[in-house]
């Protein structure tokens, strides 16, 4: 199979991307946080497994490359302590403020008590990173 073009640009972007996020995993003061992380180590996984399928071996390689980095950036570079536990912690607030908002959108009664929607939005923005 020839190789395509396209697979040495994408790769290029992200030996880029790799080099650009290098100094924050090296700066031990660098915060990132987790809302921005986590999605970027995500789609980097999901890109890596959609060209591997199209077989861009190349720009699957340069992906997974991109992931490792932002997942470093995840575990390391968060606010707070280190480790996996950050994107566990990220996953759990995340559902949290998901039920949250589907609460807010379709209120409950809840053993004859209804929560407003004003005590749900401070319940929210208390819970956020």
């Amino acid at each position: 199979m020839e190789m395509m073009w396209q697979d040495l640009v994408f790769l290029a972007g992200s030996i880029l991307s790799i080099v650009f996020l290098a100094p924050t995993i090296k700066d031990a003061s660098a915060r990132v946080p987790l809302g921005s992380s986590v999605p970027s180590m995500t789609i980097g996984g999901i890109y890596a497994f959609t060209y591997g399928t199209m077989g861009m071996t190349f720009s699957a390689a340069g992906s997974i490359g991109v992931a490792v980095m932002w997942s470093l950036i995840a575990c390391y570079r968060a606010p707070g302590e280190q480790g996996m536990a950050n994107v566990l912690r990220f996953a759990t607030d995340l559902g949290r403020q998901t039920r949250d908002i589907v609460q807010i959108a379709l209120p409950t009664t809840d053993g004859g008590h209804e929560q407003s929607q004003t005590e749900h939005q401070s319940s929210y923005h208390q819970s956020a990173d």
